[in-house]
């Protein structure tokens, strides 16, 4: 993931990035039983938390990105004694590993402040693309517990084993992050090549021995993150480049990029090459070791994309698959200093933007170089909070109703039929209208319309197209929450 500024919109978040999912990608339905009821019933979680933490957060950088040799704005190398020169930059970056000291980490803070707010997943970047582990791997010592690292005498060191634990203690389901290009290991960027770009810096068809080795380093690390870490619901991997490809998808992208004219002076910024992991077998013995495994190999079209995951946005439809939108709460994915959170009414509105639409949202929260979250991240989940313990049933294990937004009311029905209409407080607006009016919904004649919070019946009405209800200024001026209200149809005309 890329670090990029968000404009956060009254509903939601808009950002475009290279690893973008689009609602246009083709979709693989699973056939696993287990799966499939594990996947359904994470559609029905809604809510979820992503957190990106590395040797990075020291220097409040990009994640791993800015030791990439590509020019992008997000590869930028802005810290260091000499950003200037690439060589000795890449080896005072790895050398934060010895720095690294999150002295005040407290997951089960974390966890207590994920559960309040109604999260009920969780996914850890256990290793990004930089290659440093969060957790005690047998297959490298560029990781947290090894000695040279300040964090390696601390009893929490294995800092992914002490998320996962905290986490399951609040009864959330934990998912692992994993990046499949791993810049730091010697087969991927071998150091007799300078690396070009993001890819594999030499030929795996011209070395097949030493990638058949990445691949073994690749699978072991996975297999010891769903072997000794305890249950883990969601295998999240990140890296969507390093995947099988044929001559024709070769083609097709290297003909989009002049198609867009970024190769217009013949200049590509990274290339396009085929890095097979061979997903397939790993995928096998993974759910053998965590049977029911989702797994995620984000942005590669196939039977190992359970979901998709659109990047810094929330599609505009309703989508027919399984979705989440992964947003940042604040600054970008990483640790940013004084970064600026987006305000309760922005989170809560975004949320059920994404719920309308049939989607999930996983957060996106950054710790500290110290292992604190920013006290804007605490107001935000607190806000959160809240709203869903007066809003939550009208969020979880919903799916969405057509037209699923009806201008600043949005719409979800559950499994017994009952409606739940959202009405979005407006820029200033502290109260909901006394009358509201919605079109494309037909009540059952005498059906109960209660707003969530309050037991008293609303008086309804009919109307030429839709129908009309009253709000009395009792309950206006006693809201049982902010940033959006939530009225319930007990039936609906089908």
């Amino acid at each position: 993931m890329k670090r990029g500024i968000f404009i956060i919109a009254i509903l939601f978040s808009v950002q475009m990035f290279s690893q973008a999912i689009y609602e246009d990608e083709r979709y693989v339905p699973e056939t696993d039983p287990l799966v499939l009821k594990n996947l359904d019933e994470w559609q029905g979680k809604k809510f979820g938390l992503l957190m990106h933490w590395g040797t990075y957060s020291e220097w409040g950088i990009v994640e791993s990105w800015s030791i990439c040799p590509e020019d992008y704005g997000w590869c930028e190398r802005k810290k260091g004694s000499n950003p200037g020169n690439y060589n000795e930059y890449v080896k005072e970056y790895e050398g934060l590993k010895k720095k690294f000291n999150p002295v005040k980490f407290d997951p089960a803070k974390w966890a207590k402040a994920a559960k309040n707010a109604g999260m009920k997943y969780m996914v850890f970047t256990t290793k990004h693309h930089d290659g440093f582990n969060m957790y005690d791997t047998k297959y490298s010592d560029y990781k947290v517990t090894d000695k040279e690292c300040a964090f390696s005498t601390n009893p929490k060191a294995n800092i992914a084993k002490e998320i996962f634990n905290a986490f399951r203690a609040e009864n959330i389901s934990t998912g692992a992050y994993f990046s499949k290009p791993d810049w730091h290991n010697e087969n991927y960027w071998d150091p007799y090549f300078p690396a070009f770009d993001r890819n594999v810096n030499y030929d795996p068809a011209l070395y097949p021995e030493k990638w058949q080795k990445y691949v073994d380093f690749t699978h072991n690390q996975i297999l010891e993150l769903l072997s000794d870490y305890g249950k883990i619901d969601i295998l999240w991997l990140d890296g969507g480049w390093v995947r099988k490809r044929d001559q024709q998808n070769i083609k097709e992208n290297y003909d989009e990029k002049f198609a867009e004219n970024e190769a217009k002076n013949g200049f590509i910024k990274h290339r396009v090459v085929d890095q097979d992991p061979k997903m397939d077998e790993l995928v096998v013995k993974a759910r053998q070791k965590q049977p029911g495994l989702i797994v995620v190999d984000r942005a590669v079209h196939g039977k190992n994309q359970n979901y998709l995951t659109p990047e810094g946005r929330v599609p505009a439809k309703t989508l027919p698959y399984p979705w989440e939108s992964c947003i940042t709460s604040g600054g970008g994915w990483s640790y940013t200093p004084d970064a600026k959170y987006m305000t309760g009414r922005e989170g809560i509105h975004m949320l059920v933007d994404i719920v309308a639409k049939g989607g999930n949202l996983l957060l996106n929260v950054a710790p500290s170089p110290e292992g604190e979250w920013q006290q804007g991240a605490y107001d935000l989940l607190a806000a959160y909070g809240d709203w869903m313990k007066v809003n939550g049933t009208a969020i979880y294990d919903t799916k969405p109703i057509e037209p699923f937004k009806e201008n600043n009311i949005c719409m979800t029905q559950n499994k017994g039929g009952n409606v739940f209409l959202f009405y979005l407080a407006k820029e200033g607006e502290t109260k909901i209208p006394a009358e509201v009016v919605v079109k494309s919904i037909n009540p059952k004649k005498g059906t109960k319309i209660t707003m969530l919070g309050s037991k008293s019946s609303l008086k309804w009405t009919k109307e030429a197209e839709g129908f009309k209800v009253v709000i009395p200024e009792s309950l206006r001026n006693n809201l049982p929450a902010k940033e959006a209200w939530t009225l319930k149809i007990e039936a609906i005309n089908r």
